[in-house]
């Protein structure tokens, strides 16, 4: 009885999701023709030297990967001793496996979409501030053509869209870490708006996604 209502409160949520998912995705597309620009002209007239304090929040994805490898490091010896990891252990497993997960999709979808960066940041990149450069160039390749999505943004929310579903009661401070790390990013002139909505899309259904995912026991090949 309780399996069968949790399947109905499941499907109900479902349809919710996938509504919320498209209005970011459709606030990420009129941000690139809206507000993409004129925020980046802003934050680089207005919080160009403050920028270090806005880049702040943005080093939470550092220690986010830091703890990260050692979960995974400390899930091995524990499974090398025969042993199993509890249920907090397998919450923090799953959360480090979305982060690692969003890491190399965050790259494959950052060289597919080839987008130049507001800033001038590496090997005198073209930019929006700099030269005007402003748009995409699929499979272009190269530092500076990375922006697209943010990563970031795509890494903090994979971590908290598996807490958001394994630990609940934490959401409150799973939306006050994504907040952070995206207006820490676009007070530093760090990424467009539509970069950091986009990121935060993508990371979050990459941490749903860990979450859920089931792995049969046994399989044959």
């Amino acid at each position: 009885m309780i399996s069968r209502e949790a399947d109905i409160k499941q499907q109900r949520s479902f349809p919710a999701s996938l509504i919320l998912v498209l209005i970011f995705l459709s606030a990420a597309a009129l941000s690139y023709f809206l507000l993409d620009r004129p925020w980046s002209s802003f934050a680089f007239q207005h919080f160009h030297q403050s920028r270090a304090l806005f880049a702040l929040p943005t080093f939470l994805i550092d220690w986010l990967q830091v703890a990260a490898l050692l979960v995974l490091i400390w899930s091995a010896w524990i499974f090398s001793q025969g042993k199993r990891l509890g249920a907090l252990g397998l919450v923090a497993l799953r959360a480090a496996l979305a982060l690692f997960l969003a890491v190399g999709v965050k790259e494959l979808a950052k060289y597919a979409f080839g987008r130049t960066w507001p800033e001038t940041w590496v090997c005198d990149n073209p930019s929006f501030i700099k030269s005007g450069v402003f748009g995409f160039s699929p499979f272009h390749g190269g530092a500076g053509w990375g922006s697209f999505p943010s990563g970031h943004e795509t890494l903090v929310c994979a971590v908290a869209g598996c807490l958001w579903i394994l630990a609940p009661q934490g959401r409150p401070l799973y939306i006050v870490a994504a907040l952070a790390v995206a207006l820490g990013l676009l007070g530093a002139d760090y990424h467009w708006l539509s970069d950091v909505l986009a990121g935060g899309v993508l990371g979050w259904l990459i941490g749903v996604f860990a979450a859920k995912l089931e792995l049969p026991r046994t399989a044959t090949i």
